[in-house]
């Protein structure tokens, strides 16, 4: 038995205006189709729904039970089709997605929490892990996206480097370099270091090994098959000192000190595949970019009223021309 939606509108219209001919008019069809099909339904389920008579019709017993049905039944294609248009808009529904930087501060924090606040009703499903294993679950659409440390150029999949983060060098607190505000690479050269086969210590492996052998060094680099909290711990215990990203820094460890590594900063990118049609991920990257647009006015900003500042003279010169660069260095 086929029976289409339009029959169980023919039959709720007809009960409720107890005529074929004002049913009809209210759906805007002609009266023949209300009565040709609602004959026909009658004839499909054996039963008569309406005792038709010179002033309109009525409904039967059976034609009531139908009529309760139907309408049960159209509630649920009307939901059914609210919650699939909420999903389409990426109001609703599932991102998932792949990190291994921190959530501690930083941009990522900041993305997903703006996300978070603007489509409250699609929930994140965040998930841990190291480049490769991020890179197939794109692949396979088992991950939406993934924020990743460096800047990976897959053929196959689409990615925007989004931000950056500056480096910092991990250190017993006790280490004769704890004392300096910031650290470069050449104050390195005689060090030990440690690094996590979890996380991002891939991408912190081919950092140091490039920047040393650009020094002429050949750095002593033992692995340790544990997460970042354990490999913090690890470097309390004097084995060795590690690098790690800005975002991370805002999480504090006993016997450890975090300082700047001079002019050393790490991207970040999306990653996604072009074959994903999740609206949610769509919403997302949106937001992704937006911020990113934005973090990139306010370090351009930053850096233009450093430079200003700069080429100020000293003495009273200064304190004739902070009005005008305060003008310069605000917002447009």
């Amino acid at each position: 038995m086929a029976i289409e939606l339009r029959h169980l509108r023919y039959v709720i219209a007809a009960a409720q205006w107890g005529s074929f001919r004002r049913a009809a008019e209210s759906l805007g069809v002609e009266q023949s189709a209300i009565s040709r099909r609602i004959r026909d339904l009658e004839d499909d389920i054996g039963a008569a729904l309406f005792i038709r008579h010179s002033g309109g019709v009525l409904l039967t017993h059976a034609g009531k039970i139908v009529v309760r049905h139907a309408k049960h039944a159209l509630d649920e294609v009307s939901d059914a089709a609210a919650d699939v248009r909420s999903i389409g808009r990426g109001d609703e529904g599932l991102v998932r997605v792949g990190i291994f930087s921190s959530l501690a501060s930083g941009f990522l924090a900041q993305m997903l929490r703006a996300y978070s606040d603007r489509y409250a009703g699609v929930h994140l499903d965040i998930v841990e892990g190291d480049l490769s294993d991020h890179m197939a679950a794109v692949r396979l659409l088992k991950l939406d996206v993934a924020f990743v440390a460096g800047a990976p150029s897959p053929a196959d999949c689409d990615t925007a480097q989004l931000w950056t983060e500056g480096v910092f060098v991990v250190l017993p607190s006790g280490h004769a370099l704890a004392e300096r505000k910031c650290i470069c690479w050449d104050d390195l050269r005689d060090q030990a270091f440690i690094v996590s086969e979890c996380d991002s210590g891939s991408e912190i492996l081919d950092l140091l090994a490039k920047r040393l052998s650009d020094l002429g060094v050949h750095p002593m680099i033992d692995r340790y098959r544990v997460g970042r909290d354990n490999l913090m711990q690890i470097v309390s215990f004097g084995r060795g000192v590690t690098l790690t990203s800005e975002a991370t820094i805002a999480t504090r460890f006993p016997g450890v000190v975090y300082r700047r590594l001079a002019g050393e900063a790490l991207p970040f990118c999306a990653v996604w595949s072009p074959n994903n049609d999740n609206p949610a991920l769509r919403r997302l990257l949106s937001i992704a970019r937006s911020l990113s647009r934005e973090d990139g006015s306010h370090r351009r900003r930053r850096a233009t009223a450093g430079s200003l500042n700069a080429q100020l003279p000293a003495g009273p010169s200064l304190k004739r021309l902070s009005g005008p660069l305060q003008i310069l260095g605000r917002s447009p």
